[in-house]
Parts: structure tokens; C-alpha cells; sequence
């Protein structure tokens, strides 16, 4: 599908028709979640002030709906808080409201927090939740009962470092969750750096500090990783990581790993099988840019929005590098379509963070919402062209490409924010997809999802090992495709479930899930009617 016939539209021509509103915000008076997030504003601008924070979307009480974890800052050696400061979980109460359960949960986190990365890692059928900080990674253990521990010594997790984004995925195919954490740059109090302009301190660009290794621990099967960075070949590549995404560039059955570096070219990670990866960002075209330069990269997300069968890469960058869109064109290469579907020039002048491919008008294309905000807060005093808070963006995928529909998209469209982290879910189990947004020294936003329009769905809650698994389904004899990807976005943990639109019909013809390598199955089920969400284990009955 070429992708030079895209029909682009830009947000001021969106502007003069009158659209439905896509998305209402959901107030905290409406929601009950008053946590906000502090973001250690200093006057000497420490790094990891600008970085935080994302925010999860998981059922941790297996009570089928989902349920919100916010992740907040804490002591580190440049910040002291003047009162205790903690991580939320909020329990779902099904009706648009949320019960803070942080203390009875025993989740409130510890360090400097950062980001959050929710999977089921030892295969007991319920949720647990690791944490990034600076500091030391935290892993909550589920103990079914509505309260988590901390198995982060027990479990050989206990590092210190500048953790971002991570990743959980089955690097091996033996079917246990493995795990990729994003490790930024060699980092402490005694390493920051002095980036004042005019006697006045800004947080200094990354390219200033020394690039470090990533991590990626083997899951031992029996609670307990291993460190194999080094001989997986991960750990002999230095970079400065905020993004991960696990998915199949090449449909081979092995899950490959494309990380997002700040200032220094993106890693492509291959798969080659027998635990060893094989950096080929710069022969993929992922690592640079078109003029050859590094960019700095923050969120990652990969599908495959062109409909071909391979999976393509998005990367948010900052301001004046525009967004990347890397079409996958087989054989392990990509070119960058962000110019030719719209989305380079829509993004130049915006800091990217978050960002996420998403259907949410439920017509069967992957549509694209990304939230950005400047990570210097003082950049209009050095640059009247850039703003440090920035508005949220939503592109509708029109099979050739994508149109900017974010004019249409709601109140919050309107309104510009210092935003970070951005989970996509289904918070109220009507089918369409809501959004949370981690907003930076500020409350979260909550975005419920009101498309009117007559579009049919059908929810899927697939249980077990679930990364790698590919969803295909049939309407009307059009076939789509979702591969189930891990990590993604920014710091952030989506809604594990899949909602595939239906557009107007009352039923998919088919729908098939092949299952992961480490299965080794494909399920297969005919004429399965909408509007309600099934679950499904290998082998298994839609239930």
C-alpha cells in the first residue's frame, strides 16, 4: 500500500468542519484520584526532575476491569521531599470512579520513581508490577489477596541505575516472561552537569553525560533472573535509553527489541535465536535520521498501520527533529514515512513522550495518539519559537494514512500540557479505548473515550504467555491484524486486553490467534458476535 497517497489534513483545515468530540476529560472530581505527581523542581535543574512520570493500566484484583498506578518521585541524593511523597494504585469501582488502595496494597514505591511495567512474570494468573527509578528497580509480586511484596532482592532484580522504560517479553522462546530495562546515562549528584544561560540553570541536553548499557534479565522460572546482558550481546552497546518496544520486524517467531536513544542512534536489537541479539540499527535505517544524524528519541510503539503483515516503527522525538514513522519494507530495512503520511511536519516543533497505536473509532486501522511536552521548563526564555507545556496529538488512520484529527479530538486537545507517560485502556468496558496521561509536576489526565459513531466491536482478554501472539480477524471478507507487542509508549503499561473494531457489522466473519513460538498453536473461531469481551487460553473455548 503506497503510502504517497495519503490524503494528509493539517489541524487548522480540520478546524473548519465541525467534528463529534472524540474524547471527554474525566475530572478528578468526577474520578476521585487526587494524587499529583512532584516533580523535584529544583533550582539547579537536576536531570531526573524532567523524566517522570508514567502510569499503568492492569487489573490487579482479576476482577476484570482495569484498574490505575501512578508513579511518583521520591528521596534521591539531589532531593530530600519536605513530606513523604508515594506511588498510587486506584481499584476500579466500575463506574467511572477510583479508590485509592496504595497503602493496603503495599505498592508506594521507594526512590526516585520513574516508570511502570506490569506483567504476570511467573505465570500464577495475576498481575505484578515492576517499577523504574533512579535508584534501585522495584518488583511487587501479587499475592492474590489485593496487597503485593517486594521481591526485588529475592528475585536478583536489586540494581541501581537511571531506569526508564522496560519491557517484558520472551527473548528465548521458552515461554517465561524475560525482562528489558532501558538504563539512560551514567548517572549521579556528583555527575551533573552546569548548563546555565545567563546565570540561570536549564536541565542540560543528554549529550552531556556518558552513554551507558541497557539490561536484560533471563527469567529463571523459578521467581529469580539472571543478568545475561553481556552475553546476549545487549550489554557491549552503550546508549542513552527512554523507549522499548518488543516485536517480530520479521516474522521469524523470535521477538527482536527497538530501543529509542536521546542524542545518540537508536539500537535495533535482532533476534537471532539461542539468547544473542544482534544490533542492526544503522543497515535497518532505524538509527539515524535521513540526513545521517542522530536524533533524540523518547517513546517507541511499533504495529503494523499500512495493513502489509510487517510490523513498522514509531519513535517521538524533541522539538525540531519531527517524529519518525519507520515503514517496515521487508529484510530487516525501513524508510522513514513520517513526511509522506503528515506526521514529520504535525510533529516538527513538539517534544514527543508518550505515544501509542490505538483503533479508537473501532473501524479496524490503527490510529496514533502521542502527548509531548518540552523537557526544559524555562525553554521560552531561551527560545520564543518553543513552548515548554504542548498539546495533545491524535491522527486518524485512513488506510493510506494518517489524518490529524486532534482539532476534533476533545477539550483536553485544546489545552497544553508538560506530558510524559501515556497508557491506552478500556477503563469502563464499553469496547472503546480511554487514555491516561502522566503529566509532570501535575495530576494525571484522564481521557474517556465518546465516539458516537456506529462502529461494532469485539473485546479480547487472551491469558497465559501472550507476547508474540498475532490476533487476525475477518469483516465482511477484509481482513486485520494486531501483533501483541511489548512495552511501548513511554514509561507507561497499557491495557493488556485487544479491542478489535468491527466498523458497522454485528459480527467478525472469523477470528484467529496464533499463538506465540513458545505455544506453538493457532486458534481459530467463525461468525463471533460483538459487543462484549471474551477471554481465551490456549486450545481453549471464546469464554
Amino acid at each position: 500500500m503506497s503510502l504517497l497517497r495519503t490524503s494528509f489534513q493539517d489541524a487548522e483545515h480540520d478546524s473548519e468542519k465541525p467534528r463529534e468530540q472524540y474524547f471527554e476529560t474525566w475530572t478528578a472530581q468526577k474520578t476521585g484520584i487526587t494524587w499529583k505527581h512532584d516533580n523535584a523542581l529544583s533550582r539547579l535543574r537536576y536531570l531526573p526532575e524532567s523524566m517522570g512520570p508514567g502510569v499503568g493500566i492492569f487489573d490487579y484484583d482479576n476482577d476484570g476491569w482495569m484498574d490505575l498506578y501512578f508513579v511518583n518521585s521520591g528521596p534521591a541524593d539531589f532531593f530530600q521531599p519536605a513530606k513523604p511523597l508515594r506511588n498510587a494504585l486506584y481499584h476500579n469501582n466500575r463506574d467511572g470512579t477510583f479508590t485509592d488502595v496504595t497503602e493496603k496494597a503495599g505498592v508506594a514505591g521507594r526512590d526516585f520513581g520513574i516508570g511502570v511495567a506490569a506483567a504476570d512474570y511467573d505465570r500464577d494468573g495475576w498481575t505484578d508490577i515492576l517499577v523504574t527509578t533512579y535508584g534501585r528497580l522495584i518488583l511487587y509480586h501479587n499475592n492474590h489477596d489485593g496487597t503485593f511484596t517486594d521481591v526485588t532482592k529475592a528475585a536478583g532484580l536489586d540494581e541501581p541505575g537511571l531506569f526508564t522504560s522496560a519491557a517484558w517479553f520472551d527473548s528465548d522462546n521458552n515461554g517465561l516472561l524475560d525482562l528489558f530495562v532501558c538504563h539512560f546515562v551514567k548517572y549521579g549528584k556528583s555527575l551533573e552537569q552546569d548548563c546555565s544561560v545567563n546565570g540561570i540553570r536549564h536541565y542540560c541536553y543528554p549529550k552531556t553525560y556518558e552513554a551507558w548499557a541497557s539490561r536484560l534479565y533471563k527469567n529463571n522460572g523459578d521467581g529469580t533472573f539472571t543478568d545475561i546482558s553481556a552475553p546476549s550481546g545487549i550489554g557491549k552497546y552503550l546508549g542513552k535509553a527512554f523507549g522499548v518496544v518488543a516485536t517480530d520486524i520479521n516474522n521469524d517467531g523470535l521477538l527482536d527489541l527497538f530501543v529509542a536513544n536521546d542524542s545518540v542512534p537508536n539500537f535495533l536489537y535482532l533476534n537471532k535465536g539461542g539468547g544473542k541479539f544482534e544490533e542492526i540499527g544503522f543497515q535497518a535505517g532505524v538509527a539515524y535520521s535521513a540526513d545521517g544524524a542522530a536524533r533524540s528519541g523518547m517513546g517507541v510503539d511499533a504495529a503494523d498501520f499500512d495493513g502489509d503483515g510487517r510490523e513498522d516503527l514509531l519513535v517521538a522525538n524533541i522539538s525540531r527533529e519531527r517524529d519518525s514513522l519507520y515503514r517496515n519494507t521487508g529484510h530487516n530495512t525501513f524508510v522513514d514515512a513520517a513526511g509522506a503520511t503528515g506526521l514529520g511536519m504535525a510533529t516538527a516543533m513538539y517534544t514527543g513522550w508518550g505515544c501509542r497505536f490505538v483503533d479508537f473509532d473501532l473501524d479496524g486501522r490503527q490510529d496514533l495518539i502521542l502527548v509531548s511536552g518540552h523537557p526544559d521548563d524555562l525553554i521560552e526564555s531561551v527560545n520564543s519559537s518553543l513552548q515548554y507545556r504542548e498539546p495533545l496529538l491524535l491522527f486518524h488512520n485512513n488506510g493510506n494514512g494518517f489524518d490529524n484529527v486532534s482539532a476534533a479530538g476533545g477539550p483536553a486537545f485544546k489545552e497544553s500540557y508538560a506530558a510524559r507517560g501515556l497508557a491506552v485502556g478500556d477503563l469502563d468496558n464499553d469496547g472503546r479505548v480511554d487514555m491516561v496521561v502522566g503529566i509532570s509536576g501535575g495530576a494525571p489526565l484522564v481521557l474517556h473515550n465518546v465516539v458516537s459513531n456506529s462502529n461494532r466491536w469485539i473485546g479480547l482478554s487472551l491469558t497465559g504467555l501472550t507476547v508474540g501472539a498475532r490476533i487476525t480477524w475477518s469483516v465482511n471478507g477484509a481482513e486485520h491484524s494486531i501483533f501483541k507487542r511489548g512495552g511501548g509508549s513511554y514509561l507507561s503499561s497499557c491495557d493488556p486486553r485487544d479491542v478489535l473494531g468491527l466498523g458497522a457489522a454485528e459480527y467478525a466473519d472469523w477470528i484467529q490467534v496464533r499463538w506465540p513460538a513458545a505455544i506453538g498453536r493457532t486458534d481459530r473461531f467463525e461468525h463471533v458476535r460483538a459487543g462484549k469481551y471474551y477471554s481465551l487460553s490456549p486450545g481453549g473455548k471464546l469464554l
